[in-house]
């Protein structure tokens, strides 16, 4: 593992309490549940972007009419 930078985070006695136990459960570190979780949460934002995108671009193809692979080919590069 690389560089780490220490800090600290300020957490309600009964969720830490619900980490510890999480971490328990799951023979992993405190730190290391938080981390999956923070990883969780970012995959999840990316995920939302990404439909979001989806649907941004499947509104245009609607609008435009049934577009083929090739008509958007022509679409995209105006």
């Amino acid at each position: 593992m690389g560089t780490v930078d220490r800090k600290m985070i300020s957490i309600s006695p009964d969720l830490y309490k619900e980490l510890e136990e999480l971490a328990q459960e799951e023979g992993k570190s405190v730190n290391a549940v938080v981390q999956e979780a923070l990883r969780m949460a970012q995959r999840e934002r990316q995920k939302s972007r990404f439909l979001d995108i989806q649907q941004y671009w499947t509104r245009k193809t609607k609008e435009k009419g049934n577009l083929t692979e090739r008509n958007l080919h022509k679409y995209l590069a105006k």
